[in-house]
């Protein structure tokens, strides 16, 4: 009976350590929302699997579509367009992100300093939920407008480079040929 009484508190403070562990740590991060990658990433523009709908579905998105240019076979006029593109979203998604960082700071700073009300939660909430929807959006129409810088040959070669299966060509319908 003893055995069972040691065993049934083992099995509990597993549990009960496992049931903490998803959030240790996370305490002492400057905003408690954001990992330290998320912060970099929201910094340098990077995507955060944001436009993932358009990238898994056939619609290449600027950064990667540079990084496999060669393979590709871009032409002058291509790298130059994607060049503009990548650029023209990374000056939009840039203060996009410090904007989020600057919110979700905000947010946890009024529960750090316990001065959270409903109507303070429901305002930083919801200035939040503009910025994430303005910065995937963003990201978003960027792989849009590639659609109009590839052919349809370099995007199946895309999808291929970037280890995709075949999307059902859902892309190729707004496709437009150069």
């Amino acid at each position: 009976m003893k055995m069972i009484v040691v065993t049934l508190g083992l099995v509990l403070a597993t549990f009960t350590a496992v049931a903490q562990a998803p959030y240790a740590g996370m305490q002492s991060r400057p905003v408690k929302a954001l990992s330290e990658k998320d912060v970099a990433d929201l910094r340098a523009g990077r995507g955060m699997g944001l436009a993932l709908p358009a990238e898994l579905n056939g619609y290449p998105g600027p950064s990667h579509v540079l990084e496999h240019a060669d393979a590709l076979g871009l032409t002058a006029d291509q790298h130059a367009r994607t060049a503009a593109l990548f650029n023209e979203m990374k000056a939009e998604t840039i203060p996009a992100g410090e904007r989020l960082i600057e919110q979700e700071g905000k947010l946890d700073r009024l529960f750090a300093e316990r001065r959270i009300t409903l109507a303070s939660l429901k305002t930083a909430t919801a200035d939040i939920g503009v910025t994430q929807a303005r910065l995937r959006e963003t990201h978003l129409k960027y792989h849009l407008a590639m659609m109009t810088v590839l052919t349809r040959e370099q995007v199946e070669k895309y999808q291929a480079l970037r280890g995709y299966r075949d999307t059902g060509g859902g892309a190729d319908q707004h496709h437009r040929r150069h």
